[in-house]
C-alpha cells in the first residue's frame, strides 16, 4: 500500500497522517474502450477535407461529403464502443437501442464510396465494400440481445438504471461541492467514499429486483450525504474548523459501513433465495422419482 507524500507545507496539511492510496496493479487496470483505433477514425477524414480544395467542383463536393460522412461514422463508432463497454461491465444489461458500430461500418463504406466516385462507379463500389468490411472486422458488431434478463421485468431494469444514474449524479454533486472546501485530502476522501459505495450500485444493476431493498440507500442516505457535504464545504472554507472536519469524515465512515453492510445483506438474500430454489427442485425430483418407482 503506497502513501501519498505529506508534510508540514503540503497542500491541505493540518497535522493529519498521510493518506493511504490504493495502488492499482497493471492487471487490475481496465483499458478504456475508446482506444487509438477509434481516435484514428477522427483523423483520417481530414485527408479528404484537404484534398477537396485541390479538386474540381465535383471533386470538392465528393471529398467534402466523404469527410462529413466519415466523421459521423467515427462518432457513431466511438459511442458504440462506449455502449458495449457498459454492456460488458454488467451482468444484467439491455442491448443498445441503436446498433451504432454497425451503422458506423455502413457509413464508413458510404463515405469511402463517395470519395471513390471520382474514379468511376466500380472504384466507388470497391472502396465502399472494403471500407465497410474492414471497419466491421476491426470493431465488430454491437450487442444484439439482452443479457441476464431472464425472469426480470424490463420495467424493473429501467427503474434500477434510473436509480443508479441518479445516484451517480448525486456522487458527482458531492465531488463538486467538496472542491469548494479547498482541501485536497477531503477531495480524495470523497472520491474513496464514492468508490467504496459503488459496489452497491453494481449489485442493483446486476439484479434489479434488489432495488426496493437498496432504494433508501441510493436515495435518502446518499442525498443526505450530498446535502451535508454542501453545507460542510461552505462552512469549512470560511473557518477551517477542525472539529467540523472530524465530524464530516466520521459521517463518511459511518455511511461507508452502512452501504457495505447493505450490499452484504443483498448478497446473502440472493444466496438464501438460491438455496430455497435448489431445495424446492430437489423435493420435486424426489417426488417424481417416487412416482416413477410406484
Amino acid at each position: 500500500m503506497s502513501q501519498r507524500f505529506g508534510g508540514r507545507y503540503s497542500p491541505g496539511a493540518s497535522g493529519q497522517a498521510p493518506v493511504e492510496v490504493p495502488v492499482t496493479s497493471p492487471g487490475m487496470a481496465r483499458r478504456h474502450p475508446v482506444g487509438a483505433r477509434v481516435n484514428l477514425l477522427f483523423v483520417l477524414p481530414f485527408a479528404f477535407a484537404v484534398k477537396a480544395f485541390f479538386s474540381d467542383p465535383m471533386g470538392l463536393a465528393l471529398n467534402l461529403g466523404a469527410f462529413a460522412v466519415l466523421m459521423l461514422a467515427a462518432w457513431l463508432t466511438r459511442e458504440g464502443a462506449l455502449a458495449q463497454a457498459a454492456y460488458d461491465a454488467r451482468k444484467v444489461a439491455r442491448r443498445p437501442a441503436i446498433p451504432r458500430k454497425i451503422f458506423g461500418s455502413a457509413l464508413t463504406g458510404l463515405g469511402l464510396g463517395l470519395a471513390g466516385l471520382a474514379g468511376g462507379m466500380v472504384d466507388a463500389v470497391i472502396f465502399g465494400a472494403l471500407g465497410a468490411g474492414l471497419h466491421f472486422a476491426a470493431f465488430g458488431a454491437d450487442p444484439l440481445r439482452d443479457k441476464g434478463m431472464e425472469g426480470i421485468d424490463a420495467h424493473q431494469t429501467d427503474r434500477a438504471a434510473r436509480a443508479v444514474e441518479e445516484a451517480e449524479e448525486t456522487l458527482a454533486e458531492m465531488a463538486d461541492a467538496i472542491r469548494r472546501a479547498g482541501d485536497r485530502h477531503l477531495v480524495d476522501r470523497v472520491a474513496r467514499f464514492a468508490e467504496t459505495i459503488r459496489p452497491l450500485f453494481r449489485a442493483v444493476q446486476d439484479d434489479p429486483r434488489q432495488l426496493s431493498a437498496a432504494r433508501r440507500y441510493l436515495g435518502v442516505y446518499l442525498t443526505g450525504a450530498r446535502d451535508a457535504t454542501v453545507k460542510f464545504a461552505d462552512f469549512y472554507a470560511r473557518g477551517r474548523d477542525a472539529q467540523a472536519r472530524t465530524d464530516y469524515e466520521a459521517l463518511l465512515n459511518d455511511l461507508e459501513s452502512q452501504f457495505t453492510l447493505r450490499r452484504a445483506a443483498l448478497l446473502e438474500d440472493n444466496r438464501t433465495e438460491l438455496d430455497i430454489e435448489i431445495e424446492v427442485l430437489r423435493e420435486r425430483l424426489a417426488r417424481e422419482g417416487i412416482r416413477r418407482e410406484g
